[in-house]
């Protein structure tokens, strides 16, 4: 396989200055980065790491190293200094090459398997209410970084771990049952996880009328959240599905397989997917194995109460209660059982948890505690910490109600896609059907584009009318360019497979080439820090850099019918790079526009 430029200036790069100065420097001691914008040049050598083997200034430096790079790369046309960077422009003929080959080819950006099996869960919804917008960049989030890193060769599986027990589920059961007149969903015309999820408030609003009672009565807060008949009955309720009481179990599955009927339309409708679902009612009782593995060890030890629990000062931790006195679990027992299983029945090299940064501190836990348990494989766990989503009305809160619900969220982006497109006048030769799929197309784009360009990290503030614009930042943007490109090699009559050598290319050419040329490294950035953004951000250029080629350079009326190919190759390797980096965030692109 041919040395990339990149590969030939580094080897080049350590060769000068052997010759120059008779030095040995390590190739990973030298740094290429792309030319700022500002500067003439494509290519930036940092010839800082240089000048202390050629004991001279870094502009007297970087002339040197330049003059030897260009009388051994023909590739070079020119070079220049600033500082101690030597910014390198390479001649119209190589950027016609790295077109015509590397990014014509087929194998180009396509990363052979590389023998590791990955994990990425991601979801982890709760089964007593529906979707919410927190859950949508959840699983957005999960889902493009598993297809970034199947792009980049790993084995991947995507799991979703279901919460569907517990205190939560109880309060959605007994307020159906008490207030519920035997709705259905079949009866009610409501997705199942919207009737669940409508009870679960109930429940909420009634408990508060309790507490307000008791409190009225001479009872404290604390004394009347603890006395509310309510509550004591949910919890009486879950003492009953832990001793497997019939009545409660059926009841239990019943309301839980209108929630799954409904969580199924709400990925449908999203578009991810999923390998493997584990529930907790499975894996709660898990990791009390591992809790005695511990105690043996004397990794874990006993309280007077018989509570077990593990000190992780040492580690900038506290002292962690992983086993209640009277045997029950916490959620750092059944994470440890989890975690265990998921490696006995998957072996993964690697592990990663999409989990909003609330739980940071769990994952820390959780992840020191495996690694004190002598498990081979905790090195691998990785927490994809990311930030929660505002709202412009402020900060959403289940039990009340106030959460973005997603299936209304998605309605709301294909409504408003529905407008703007029509007002911009860009169904025109659309049928309704077609009109429908593109609405979608254009809708969901949107709502995933502005919530994966974000750094996971951080906090984002989302509102919906900033996503749909066909200017700017966003995914429609990005979308119309895919249009306008096929629009074009449609009016070009475009042939795949067409190489041709113009004499010469424009910088609008060039820096697209460029750009395009980029593809793989920015697949291999974004899988190594599990960050979608980057391949968004990469997306968001290359169609800027493609509409300015569009409007400066004529295509289809170029005079020259060679540079009216090379164009049209241009634009159908450009239409295929943003397509492939879409399809990786799960956005589609449309055919026309």
């Amino acid at each position: 396989m041919a040395k990339s430029i990149q590969e030939l200036l580094i080897e080049k790069s350590v060769e000068a200055v052997k010759s120059l100065y008779s030095s040995d420097i390590p190739a990973s001691q030298l740094a290429l980065q792309e030319t700022r914008k500002e500067f003439e040049g494509q290519i930036t050598l940092v010839v800082f790491p240089i000048t202390r083997f050629s004991k001279k200034s870094p502009e007297v430096t970087g002339q040197e190293i330049g003059a030897y790079l260009q009388e051994q790369i023909p590739e070079i046309e020119s070079y220049n200094v600033i500082k101690g960077f030597l910014n390198l422009s390479f001649t119209d003929q190589y950027w016609i090459a790295v077109l015509n080959g590397e990014i014509a080819h087929n194998d180009f950006a396509v990363f052979p398997a590389n023998g590791k099996r990955l994990m990425v869960e991601y979801s982890s919804p709760n089964t007593n209410k529906p979707l919410h917008l927190g859950h949508v960049r959840n699983n957005l989030l999960g889902y493009s970084v598993a297809e970034i890193l199947k792009a980049y060769g790993y084995d991947v599986i995507k799991a979703n771990l279901v919460n569907d027990r517990g205190i939560h589920i109880c309060k959605s059961m007994l307020a159906w049952q008490k207030f519920g007149e035997g709705e259905t969903p079949a009866s009610t015309g409501m997705k199942g996880d919207h009737l669940v999820g409508k009870y679960y408030v109930v429940f909420d609003k009634a408990y508060k009328q309790e507490i307000d009672a008791l409190k009225a009565e001479g009872q404290t807060e604390e004394e009347a959240k603890k006395n509310a008949p309510l509550i004591k009955e949910a919890q009486a309720m879950l003492l009953k599905w832990e001793a497997g009481d019939e009545e409660v179990i059926n009841l239990w599955k019943t309301m839980n397989a209108w929630v799954y009927e409904g969580f199924d339309q709400t990925y449908k409708t999203l578009g991810v997917d999923f390998d493997k679902f584990y529930y907790e009612s499975d894996t709660y009782l898990l990791g009390k194995d591992i809790i005695q593995e511990g105690l043996d060890s004397g990794v874990f030890y006993k309280k007077e109460d018989n509570s077990v629990w593990i000190d992780l000062t040492a580690e900038g931790l506290d002292e962690k209660l992983v086993l209640r006195g009277d045997g029950t679990s916490v959620y750092i027992t059944q994470d440890l059982g989890t975690a265990q299983l998921k490696y006995d029945e998957f072996k993964m090299d690697d592990s990663i948890y999409v989990v909003g940064n609330e739980q940071d501190y769990h994952f820390k836990v959780l992840f020191q505690i495996l690694k004190k348990l002598g498990k081979s494989w905790a090195d691998g766990l990785f927490h994809l910490s990311y930030g929660m989503v505002d709202l412009p009305t402020g900060k959403m809160k289940s039990r009340e109600g106030t959460v973005v619900d997603a299936d209304d969220l998605m309605q709301e982006m294909f409504a408003t896609a529905k407008t703007r497109t029509e007002e911009l006048g860009k169904t025109e030769g659309f049928n309704e059907e077609e009109k429908e799929a593109l609405y979608n197309t254009i809708g969901m784009g949107a709502l995933k584009y502005f919530l994966l360009k974000v750094d996971p990290k951080k906090r984002l503030l989302f509102d919906p009318n900033e996503t749909v614009d066909f200017q700017g930042h966003t995914g429609p943007f990005i979308q119309y360019t895919h249009a306008r490109i096929k629009s074009v090699l449609r009016k070009g009559d475009f042939k795949e497979g067409t190489a041709v050598q113009p004499e010469k290319i424009s910088s609008y050419e060039r820096d697209l080439i460029q750009a395009l040329a980029g593809f793989p490294g920015v697949i291999e950035a974004s899988a190594k820090e599990f960050s979608p953004a980057q391949l968004a951000n990469y997306a968001y250029e290359v169609a800027k850099l493609y509409n300015k080629f569009y409007h400066e350079e004529s295509i289809i009326k170029a005079e020259d019918e060679t540079v009216r190919t090379f164009r049209l190759q241009l634009s159908s390797a450009a239409a295929k790079i943003i397509a492939k980096s879409m399809n990786l965030l799960g956005i589609q692109v449309p055919e026309r526009m």
